[in-house]
């Protein structure tokens, strides 16, 4: 079956024009069909592209069989790909996290303020979806529905229905969907999947990680409503949510500390418990408990600046995670993520890992049970002279390119990204609710709390809709 046609998508979804969201099966959800070759381009569309959808379009152009075909984003200068256009009070707050802009494409890409649009576009094959977490849902099933395969970052949703209906949407349509969990595509990780090291460091029962980040005194500041800068569509940024004056310190970056547009357990959080349930097996906690507040900071942030959650599984192994952003802390000495078994331990990031045999404990008199292990990317000469990518986000993007020639399943699916964001989600409602909550993992509900139920899903501002839940 071909793609829709920008004449039938468009006549199909005439309530876009009153700025709704189409939902699932408004287009049709017809599969794509072209077959690439080997060397054929595919037409990307990039769908936000301030920071990290620039990262993330500098890796795609990588590919020799990407054309850049569409650009779009609320703010004009950076779908213009100007910065002499942007906000100078932007660069002043943002520093770093501006994008540098000026790419040079080799066929002009056309430019879009309305993602429906460019999804419209009968000459784009896949896109590219790096707008904050509240829009992920919204965009990624109307992607589906008009045929197109889809890239979609981390975290995947705002919400656990919202995941949900993102998988139903792409079963419908059969398109190919990569979540833009990068360590999914990291050589590290993999290899230690491959061969399965958590294996040998015994029965897993505990597994820890960490994010500090020290922003005493001022946090994201505090700062007065004020009018857009200009080529800034805050209405359509919002989308969804509910309507509210415009803050500096809310968009374009700043919206990671406010709890309606994404959280620092998702931002975060989502990456490490992505990795550890990866590598030990598990699918989803039995029961979730979380403990913090904004306990320091007096900035406008409306999410804990201190946080430790616990995730319990039917397995016995717990996953502790903690969110320091008024403190600072050691973390874990070595890498990134933790896991602690009966006969050892396995550190590890995405430079390399290393397993410590266990100490005898009080009482016991064995003798060490594994060998000491220990792997450095940086340091695998023999890998590197042979020309491989170590970037795991170059890697995951050459996967999903891959995955929409060869129709074969990418290295990080909708369930996958679904099961894994479902852990901030779980952790930020436990917090909420002040409870230990007991989670039905198969029917996606608490069971011992009616108060946290009503917390997987919020009604979308008018006339957005969510469809397929």
């Amino acid at each position: 079956m071909e793609k829709n046609t920008r004449r039938e998508f468009i006549s199909k979804s005439t309530a876009a024009v009153a700025g709704v969201s189409v939902g699932l099966h408004a287009f049709g959800s017809k599969q794509t069909s072209k077959i690439f070759g080997a060397n054929d381009k595919i037409r990307v569309g990039f769908i936000g592209v301030g920071n990290r959808g620039s990262q993330l379009l500098e890796r795609f152009m990588e590919n020799s069989d990407v054309e850049v075909a569409a650009l779009c984003d609320v703010y004009e200068p950076y779908a213009l790909r100007d910065k002499s256009k942007v906000s100078g009070k932007f660069i002043e707050l943002l520093e770093g996290r501006i994008p540098e802009l000026g790419e040079t494409f080799p066929k002009a890409p056309k430019i879009y303020k309305d993602y429906r649009e460019l999804l419209a576009d009968k000459d784009i094959d896949a896109v590219c979806i790096a707008t904050p977490d509240h829009w992920h849902a919204l965009q990624c099933i109307d992607a589906c529905s008009a045929g197109l395969d889809v890239y979609v970052e981390k975290p995947l949703t705002i919400t656990i229905k919202e995941g949900r209906a993102m998988i139903n949407a792409q079963k419908s349509a059969g398109n190919t969907v990569q979540v833009g969990l990068h360590r999914r595509g990291s050589v590290v990780y993999q290899k230690m999947v491959k061969e399965a090291l958590v294996k040998k460091i015994g029965k897993v029962l505990s597994a820890s990680a960490f994010r500090i980040s020290n922003m005493f005194p001022d946090g994201i500041g505090s700062l007065n409503p004020e009018t857009p800068p200009t080529g800034f569509d805050w209405d359509m940024w919002l989308g969804p949510r509910a309507a509210r004056p415009f803050q500096y310190n809310i968009a374009p970056y700043y919206f990671r500390w406010w709890s309606d547009y994404s959280t620092q357990m998702g931002n975060w959080g989502v990456h490490y418990m992505d990795a550890i349930r990866w590598l030990a097996g598990e699918t989803a906690p039995s029961a979730i408990s979380a403990h913090g507040g904004k306990y320091v900071l007096t900035d406008d942030r409306d999410i804990p600046d201190t946080m430790d959650v616990l995730f319990e599984f039917k397995s016995g192994m717990n996953i502790k995670f903690s969110i320091y952003e008024a403190t600072s802390g050691t973390g874990i000495n070595g890498g990134e993520i933790e896991l602690n078994g009966t006969k050892g331990t396995l550190v590890s990031n995405e430079n390399g890992y290393e397993i410590k045999p266990s100490r005898p404990g009080q009482f016991q008199k064995w003798k060490q049970q594994i060998d000491s292990e220990k792997y450095d990317l940086r340091g695998d000469t023999d890998f590197i002279a042979k020309g491989n990518e170590t970037d795991s986000t170059s890697r995951l993007i050459r996967n999903f390119l891959d995955c929409i020639k060869n129709k074969e399943t990418p290295w990080c699916t909708l369930e996958d990204g679904h099961k894994s964001t479902c852990f901030a989600h779980l952790a930020n409602i436990a917090l909420k609710t002040g409870k230990r909550l007991e989670w039905d993992a198969e029917k996606e509900i608490f069971t011992n709390a009616s108060e946290a139920n009503e917390l997987l899903h919020y009604e979308y501002r008018k006339p957005w809709k969510l469809k397929g839940i």
